[in-house]
């Protein structure tokens, strides 16, 4: 990995999470962020989900610079997701490759796919039928081994792609295990494509000890470490940590415009305390255990309001 890039900071694609109303509140009210990945599309029983369709639907995002993802096996289960890529005027796209959810991984998505450098040909190979996009890879080490990456990087190196964003770890450690710096030191420089680094990113200091470990990186790619601080894309432009009562005060501007956002479409408590609940398992991890539980143990819209808005005073 021989040439110079700017640093960018990218969103990474958390299926549940970081969807359109997520991403579009995100990018208006904290910013910093050079470039959104969607949850991955998948073909399933002859179908591509509506929930998904709507996601990547260009009418339902504002963001600037949202890159689709697809989850694939096969040629076959690619092409209609392009085409439907094709039709919402998408110039870009990046294949999962490092999904370690277990139903995905036995289907071979994702980082179940690893192993198989004859499949991973076979879906690269594809992306010459659509000229007109720009495609990247995000995936892990391996599956089960974390050389499988060695036996595929002849034929990632020989396709054409904008990237490679590599998440350090292997698909059956899913987050478990600590991230392999040594491995990604290996990949990162016998890897002819600019690198993107993902993986342990929760602070303005570890995407600044990633910089100056490996320079020539194209970007950092920041997912559980944005849910858990929204600010952090913008900490690292500006080269300081937000405090927190700004970033609290930010965080309940960002929390009541997806309220409003969200509430037309989820009906009653269940849905919406579903839908909203799991971002506390990750946001504010430094918001004390007696403000985040009334939270989580809500059972209405009201109680869990008034729970967010105690949590947000920024007196903690």
């Amino acid at each position: 990995m021989n040439q110079q890039y700017a640093m960018k900071i990218y969103s990474a694609p958390l299926q549940g999470f970081t969807e359109a109303v997520w991403r579009n509140v995100h990018s208006g009210v904290f910013g910093g962020i050079d470039g959104y990945y969607t949850p991955f599309l998948r073909y399933e029983h002859g179908e591509i989900r509506s929930k998904d369709v709507r996601d990547i639907e260009r009418k339902n995002n504002s963001v600037e610079n949202l890159v689709p993802q697809i989850i694939v096996a096969t040629p076959d289960e690619m092409h209609p997701l392009m085409e439907l890529l094709v039709n919402e005027g998408y110039s870009r796209v990046d294949i999962n490759m490092g999904c370690s959810f277990p139903l995905q991984m036995r289907k071979k998505h994702g980082a179940g796919l690893l192993p198989y450098p004859h499949m991973v040909a076979s879906i690269l190979k594809a992306t010459a039928d659509y000229p007109g996009f720009k495609f990247s890879v995000k995936m892990r080490l391996g599956c089960e081994s974390k050389d499988e990456w060695r036996a595929l990087l002849p034929i990632l190196n020989d396709t054409p792609l904008e990237h490679i964003t590599m998440h350090p770890r292997l698909g059956v450690e899913q987050y478990k295990k600590p991230v392999d710096i040594d491995a990604f030191a290996e990949f990162y420089l016998a890897c002819t494509h600019p690198v993107i680094y993902n993986g342990d990113l929760l602070t303005f200091g570890d995407i600044k000890r990633v910089e100056n470990d490996f320079p020539g990186l194209k970007g950092i790619m920041l997912g559980r470490g944005l849910l858990a601080n929204p600010a952090l894309g913008i900490e690292y432009h500006n080269s300081r940590a937000m405090a927190d009562d700004e970033l609290c005060a930010l965080v309940q501007r960002m929390h009541d415009t997806m309220f409003r956002e969200l509430s037309p479409r989820l009906q009653g408590n269940t849905q919406f305390l579903t839908k909203m609940k799991p971002y506390w398992e990750y946001l504010l991890p430094t918001l004390p255990k007696r403000l985040r539980k009334p939270i989580l143990k809500s059972t209405t819209i009201e109680k869990y309001q008034i729970a967010v808005a105690n949590a947000l005073r920024g007196e903690w």
